[in-house]
């Protein structure tokens, strides 16, 4: 299959602590391993991604708007700036491009703080609750949003 999309695969604060960070909600898999599952399924489904993680809400602000001319879509795990960034949502929306909200955790069945999310009302949908097989769904749908399926 030829690689015709590019799609940027943003991670937020905390997550470059997977495998060690409460590993009964998040389990033991790193984002190295995550990184890797990614590459894969992306070159399955024709895709190339961008995979970064920042505990810095400003610079996941600034890799957002870069997106608007490097990239065709956006999977997006804000960690905890989901439920707090204002920013992260305007910067989604300047965008102009698919978002694909993805969480490791299902965030509905944890505490009340983390149900409501500023990304969710941006993106073409929310996947929660899958652990890392979310992250394969969520580029699943990328490329079925962008129409190379």
């Amino acid at each position: 299959m030829a690689i015709d999309a590019s799609v940027l695969v943003l991670n937020g604060p905390n997550l470059n602590m997977l495998g060690v960070r409460e590993p009964h909600i998040y389990g033991s898999l790193t984002l190295d391993d995550l990184e890797a599952a990614c590459q894969e399924r992306a070159e399955q489904l024709g895709l190339t991604i961008d995979f970064r993680q920042s505990n810095h809400e400003g610079e996941l602000v600034t890799w957002i708007q870069q997106a608007r001319t490097e990239h065709d879509g956006i999977v997006i795990n804000a960690g905890a700036y989901t439920h707090t960034s204002v920013a992260i949502m305007d910067a989604l929306i300047l965008a102009e491009l698919p978002v694909v909200e993805v969480h490791l955790s299902n965030i509905f069945k944890r505490e009340p703080v983390r149900h409501h999310s500023y990304i969710t009302g941006v993106a073409k949908g929310m996947i929660c609750g899958f652990g890392p097989h979310g992250y394969l769904l969520a580029l699943d749908a990328m490329q079925r949003i962008l129409g190379r399926d």
